[in-house]
């Protein structure tokens, strides 16, 4: 018999996968995806851009591309995105991805190595958790609180692990909501130069905001160009797109640009077009605007049904931006309490778990978006859950 890679062996299935899955039951509520809401999605938009872009440049829509991506979007991308959150940049410092998933796996393909140390949040982004596996890196958690990653035990994980790469979602994280400190942002941008580490910021989120002021990013404080920058479009314009970008220092996009020469040769052509149309004629605020309202609802509403229908003792993090809430209810398994939310009472989350290094880390956490659910349904998930914790006695 023919045997599988080792890498293989470990990877983990994505319980968010799993949770699509279940969608199939038209009586599931789903607080368990990540998904921006669906009446959000600029579809009007987006199909008269594409009617366009189609008319006026014909083939080329549908032909091959640059590696390193559409020219248009990525002088967008910069005009729109990058400079007006204080980062110096230029187009030899933008790379297009497909997907910031994509981003993701060719930053740690350029740097890691089998045994190489990266640093992560602890919890943080299941599928990132799942990368570094496979590359058999050393995976080190680091500690964080409502403001982020606490510096003095990321200071002291540098001192004692010497890693290589630090992996952080700084603004509105998948899975807490929390967003870090300006102060810092800019230690960790700090930190990266004096211990020679590079910083892979991981931002699809820090756009989608519905109240509070922007934060600028790490990358706006990088003055020895240590700090990677990876944007998404499909938290701000739509994920079926599968369009991300990279800002970096020259030398790094050029690496960047040799290993997805191997991987896809080049993100899609139509839909970079579309987003650096959306760009290039000012819809993106507007639109992030009224996504914006869509999201304080339904978190609010989120909120109300956890205050009302969870028990007394749940602590949970109220972001001002992004797609998810972070709960904990000490004494729940949620691994199995998730079972018995899909099968009994037809609502589905993501246990707390899949998002740590260790086994027996966030057992009675759990991770539930508000983004993809109305009002009405978010209402009627709590309480189900409310009910289904008050089962337990």
């Amino acid at each position: 018999m023919v045997q599988y890679s080792q890498r293989l062996s470990r990877v983990k299935g994505s319980v968010i996968r799993e949770i699509f899955k279940m969608m199939a039951d038209p009586e599931i509520i789903s607080l368990g995806g990540g998904s921006p809401a669906a009446e959000g999605y600029p579809l009007d938009k987006v199909r008269e851009i594409s009617d366009c872009l189609l008319r006026d440049h014909g083939v080329a829509m549908l032909d091959y591309g640059l590696t390193s991506g559409y020219l248009p979007l990525r002088e967008a991308y910069l005009e729109h995105l990058v400079r007006p959150k204080g980062v110096e940049a230029q187009v030899e410092n933008t790379i297009i991805m497909t997907g910031s998933g994509q981003g993701i796996y060719l930053v740690f393909d350029v740097f890691i190595d089998p045994g190489d140390t990266v640093l992560i949040e602890s919890p943080t982004f299941l599928n990132t958790i799942n990368v570094l596996r496979k590359m058999d890196a050393n995976i080190v958690g680091v500690a964080m609180d409502e403001e982020g990653i606490i510096i003095e035990d990321l200071e002291e994980k540098i001192k004692r692990h010497h890693p290589k790469l630090l992996y952080t979602i700084p603004t509105f994280q998948n899975p807490t909501g929390r967003s870090l400190s300006l102060p810092r942002r800019q230690a960790i941008a700090e930190l990266a130069a004096r211990y020679d580490m590079v910083v892979l910021e991981d931002d699809p989120y820090g756009d989608v905001r519905f109240r509070g002021e922007p934060l600028p990013p790490i990358k706006s404080f990088d003055e020895s160009g240590n700090v990677i920058m990876l944007n998404s479009f499909s938290k701000t314009i739509a994920p079926g797109l599968r369009v991300g970008a990279v800002t970096a220092k020259e030398e790094w996009v050029q690496k960047l640009e040799l290993v997805k020469q191997g991987a896809d040769t080049h993100t899609a052509t139509l839909p970079q077009a579309i987003c650096a149309e959306f760009l290039r004629q000012g819809l993106l605020p507007a639109h992030l605007q009224k996504v914006g309202k869509i999201y304080a609802e339904r978190f609010a509403a989120m909120e109300r049904g956890i205050r009302q229908y969870f028990p007394a003792n749940c602590e949970y993090t109220r972001p001002d931006g992004g797609l998810f809430v972070w709960a904990r209810i000490p004494g729940c398994n949620t691994i199995e309490l998730n079972k018995r939310a899909v099968s009994e009472y037809k609502v589905a989350f993501v246990p707390g778990q899949p998002f740590f290094i260790n086994e027996d880390e966030g057992l009675d956490c759990l991770r539930l978006n508000y983004s993809s659910s109305n009002v009405e349904k978010i209402t009627a998930a709590c309480q189900r859950l409310g009910e289904l914790f008050a089962s337990l006695g």
